[in-house]
């Protein structure tokens, strides 16, 4: 009977462990105290396991299309039996997001644990892996105190994000010292950090907004959805999309909002002709008052040149068309992103060329596989990135 050994208990690690379960004598190595510990942290604590939409064209790296496969084997669909079968419940949110009906990260941490001990998988945790080289015809696996013999490996031990949580580099090391090749890292689904100017008065102001990142007249990357003000930037779901382009995009960036992105400037226009009408009598910085939060209304006044010491009804047409201006397009020069530590996933990875997108198995060293984060693959916010770690982990767990 096969010895097979899965590097690394997250996302994809326990679900290649149990993929691979009755194929062999499955054993999980963790590093962590525990297992799962990342999974506990996704989405607020909500754990944001799939969405219904997940294709390639949500996903990025030098090669997205090699997801094409594990998604084919294992879409949203087929996933969430996966998960029905193992006992949780899910519901369905805006957007494709799929999350546990219990609204609760550790009830899907917990049909996996109770799985992987149903299926016989034995466990290891506190058991960071120090190397892994060829042995024979198989692998030997050096931990802290103890070494084991593997005939089939599975590199399942994530990226650099979420260091606090355990995001380590030790499954790239532990690949490149195999042969492969790993590409240029990035923090990814992480706030962006705007210059020393940005107005700190608006941290906690949330908005639903199109973000776009621009070089100059050049736009980079759009998104519509949340976005957070903070005290050192700007966060929310259209800004963690965005920010793979920022970190990949170097210096001289800034993030344009359009606030009303339902609307046309001539329109915002129209609209604030006609308050300055009704809320002739008020302090023109006033203006916005109903249309926007208050503290974000007077940043935009002060943005479009509107002092509080003007009335309203004194203000020209050519200070409403700014306004309606800064209304579409509200500039933040970035100066950077969170670190990986931030970071909710990495971007870049091990080179997915050298890897069979059918199987997962190393093209280099048989016996050998990887899934989830580990490899150059990372996915747009909404539950693409744990999609591809269980259909990942799923497809490599098949040992094909």
């Amino acid at each position: 009977m096969d010895e097979i050994f899965i590097l690394g208990g997250g996302a994809s690690g326990m679900a290649a462990a149990l993929g691979a379960a009755g194929r062999g004598r499955v054993t999980l190595l963790e590093r962590q105290a525990r297992l799962g510990r990342k999974l506990l942290a996704t989405g607020n604590g909500r754990c944001n396991l799939s969405n219904t939409a997940a294709g390639p064209e949500h996903y990025h790296g030098l090669d997205p299309d090699f997801v094409r496969p594990a998604l084919a084997a294992w879409p949203p669909a087929a996933v969430l039996d996966f998960f029905h079968a193992l006992g949780l419940r899910t519901a369905e949110e805006y957007g494709g997001r799929v999350y546990p009906r219990s609204d609760h990260a550790a009830s899907v941490l917990d049909v996996l644990r109770l799985a992987l001990e149903l299926r016989g998988v034995t466990v290891h945790v506190g058991c960071p892996v120090r190397a892994l080289r060829r042995g024979g015809d198989g692998f030997l696996i050096d931990c802290e105190t103890e070494r084991f013999s593997a005939d089939k490996v599975i590199v399942a031990c994530g990226g650099c994000a979420g260091g606090k949580l355990g995001g380590v580099g030790d499954g790239y090391a532990l690949l490149e010292g195999l042969g492969h090749r790993r590409t240029k890292l990035y923090p990814a689904l992480v706030p962006l950090r705007c210059a020393s100017d940005y107005p700190k008065a608006l941290k906690g102001v949330r908005v639903t907004a199109r973000a776009s990142v621009l070089r100059g007249a050049h736009v980079l990357a759009s998104e519509t959805g949340d976005v957070l003000f903070t005290d050192t930037g700007l966060s929310g779901t259209a800004i963690f999309s965005l920010s793979r382009a920022v970190s990949a995009g170097g210096p001289g960036l800034c993030v344009s909002l359009d606030l009303f992105p339902e609307e046309t400037e001539g329109a915002l226009l129209a609209d604030l002709r006609q308050r300055r009408s009704v809320f002739a009598a008020r302090p023109a910085n006033e203006l916005l008052v109903g249309a926007v939060q208050n503290r974000l209304g007077l940043m935009l006044c002060r943005a479009a040149g509107i002092s509080g010491g003007l009335a309203a009804a004194a203000l020209d047409d050519g200070l409403l068309t700014v306004l309606a201006r800064r209304l579409k397009d509200f500039r933040f020069p970035v100066s950077g992103v969170g670190g990986f530590d931030a970071a909710q996933v990495t971007a870049g990875g091990i080179a997915t060329a050298d890897f069979d997108p059918e199987t997962l198995q190393s093209r280099l060293v048989p016996g050998l596989y990887a899934c989830g984060e580990v490899l150059d693959i990372d996915g747009d916010c909404g539950g693409f990135n744990l999609q591809w770690a269980w259909a990942s982990g799923l497809l490599a767990g098949e040992l094909r």
